[in-house]
């Protein structure tokens, strides 16, 4: 294969692809006609290959028609959340120097109001909904490539709406981790996940929708999630669920809140990313689920996947697991604890930054590893344990801090749900910054005396705000370096 697209191509054409959010269900040989007919309608609309086309979108099988019906045409997919605001649209708009811009209007009210904002219209209608998109803009085609080196989509990393930094990967990428996920997980024509995490973003996108769509199974999309509305379809047959560690906490509360007990007799993988696991959280999930929570790692630049734990390896540690077969990963300068910089080798890497060869030089070595930024080590049996990112590293008092290693214990206490640790400078010192989640049962004075029984005095965090919500992307991850500016008004 080529082309993602082609990954629709030799399924039971009768066999179910999606369950869309509004519940219509669509075949696979259903998929391919609507992303045809969408690739033709962007080719008479003046589209051609090489051009980049901005898809602003939520959870939908339109989303997943454009994505398709994009590499039918040789055109790159520029995926973007729909809750992205108009300032950093905008930006990506710019960036990316898209050709024109779609907009999934039936899944989403906000990409409704970003097509409103920028003059869009109805160019043509497939059965999974209008194709809604703006006027042509001035811009030039990129190369074709004809192999899978040719780039299929550019997603742009969070936090990058001053300076945006555009990943470029290729088919080749996606077609990579697309198989070797599908294999390493074990997925088959009868499985069916549960897709709601941001299909916008590479966890979603090359780790929950691809893997699934390469084995023949299914996907049920949901644009938003809701912990009442996901324990529903976990009732009703989702075989594998894929999520961040905020969104398995917040399934706990409710649970506790409402003292339910979950039946999911169909359930058989749970797998969590994109942000560091709490150890009370996969705890209470697997006491939860009866199931293994795998714990995985992943980068954008590596399409994502790097390593995960399996269901057939127990694991009680807060590993990643081993990394992912034909991925290569190594530490980098490691300390006198073997804690170095991660780097990462493979066909997962990317083709660069968009636009940016001077960081694109900067990340990969000439040899071809991707320095992921993050530190980490291997444990005695090859497994990989992440600490953290090399920037959010804390230096207190001569002493490195973990982020992670403080989250943790935290959450340990039965009244916090979930905590963010982050530093800030001084002018002799680095004070370690906590904000938490909790049932408004516990006090600063009383937290700090009870990490006292977990922790060194250095880690214990000079100061601990009690907040009602998080800054977080679209997948419910944490954006900490938005919390010094989202909680200015608390800080002291």
């Amino acid at each position: 294969m080529k082309r993602i697209h082609e990954l629709l191509e030799n399924k039971k054409e009768n066999s179910l692809a999606i369950q869309d959010f509004d519940n219509k269900n669509y075949s696979y040989s259903h998929l391919k006609k609507m992303s045809s007919q969408l690739g033709q309608a962007l080719r008479n609309h003046g589209i051609k290959g090489g051009d980049k086309v901005v898809v602003v979108s939520e959870n939908s099988a339109m989303y997943a028609a454009c994505l398709f019906g994009l590499s039918e045409i040789d055109a790159w997919s520029v995926l973007v959340n729909a809750r992205q605001s108009k300032t950093e649209l905008d930006s990506i708009i710019k960036h990316s120097k898209a050709k024109c811009v779609l907009f999934t209007t039936r899944a989403s009210q906000q990409a409704e109001d970003h097509a409103k904002n920028l003059s869009a219209s109805t160019i043509a209608d497939i059965d999974c909904g209008p194709i809604v998109c703006t006027p042509l803009y001035n811009q030039k085609a990129e190369k074709v490539i004809d192999d899978g080196e040719q780039v299929a989509t550019l997603l742009y990393t969070t936090g990058t709406t001053s300076e945006p930094k555009g990943v470029m990967l290729t088919h080749n990428n996606l077609l990579f981790n697309s198989e070797n996920s599908a294999n390493h997980i074990g997925l088959n024509h009868n499985d069916k996940v549960l897709g709601v995490l941001p299909g916008t973003h590479i966890y979603c996108l090359a780790s929950a929708f691809l893997p699934v769509i390469f084995a023949g199974g299914s996907i049920q999309f949901v644009p938003r999630f809701k912990p009442d509305e996901v324990l529903g379809f976990l009732r009703e047959g989702i075989t594998r669920f894929p999520g961040v560690p905020q969104m398995f906490a917040s399934i706990i509360e409710l649970l506790d809140k409402n003292n339910e007990i979950l039946n999911a007799p169909h359930l058989r993988n749970l797998a969590t990313g994109g942000a560091p696991l709490d150890p009370d959280v996969k705890m209470q999930i697997e006491k939860i689920f009866k199931l293994q929570l795998n714990n995985g790692y992943g980068i954008t630049e590596c399409s994502p996947t790097i390593a995960v734990t399996k269901n057939e390896v127990r694991r009680s540690d807060l590993s990643v697991g081993l990394p992912v077969p034909n991925v290569e990963v190594k530490i980098d300068k490691p300390n006198k604890d073997n804690i170095g910089e991660i780097l990462v080798r493979g066909k997962n890497v990317m083709k660069g930054y968009y636009r940016d060869a001077q960081q694109t030089k900067e990340v990969i070595t000439p040899d071809g590893y991707f320095k992921t930024g993050d530190l980490g080590y291997f444990g005695k049996d090859g497994a990989l344990f992440v600490v953290g990112r090399s920037k959010e590293l804390i230096i207190r008092s001569g002493f490195n801090v973990f982020p992670p290693e403080v989250e943790a214990m935290l959450t340990k206490h039965p009244s916090v749900y979930q905590a963010a640790v982050i530093g800030k400078k001084t002018k002799t010192n680095e004070d370690i910054l906590a904000f938490i989640l909790t049932d408004g049962e516990v006090i600063e004075t009383e937290l700090k005396q009870w990490l006292k029984k977990y922790l060194a005095p250095y880690k214990i965090p000079q100061h601990i705000y009690s907040v009602k919500k998080f800054p977080t992307a679209a997948t419910g991850k944490i954006l900490k370096h938005k919390l010094t500016t989202f909680f200015a008004d608390i800080l002291d």
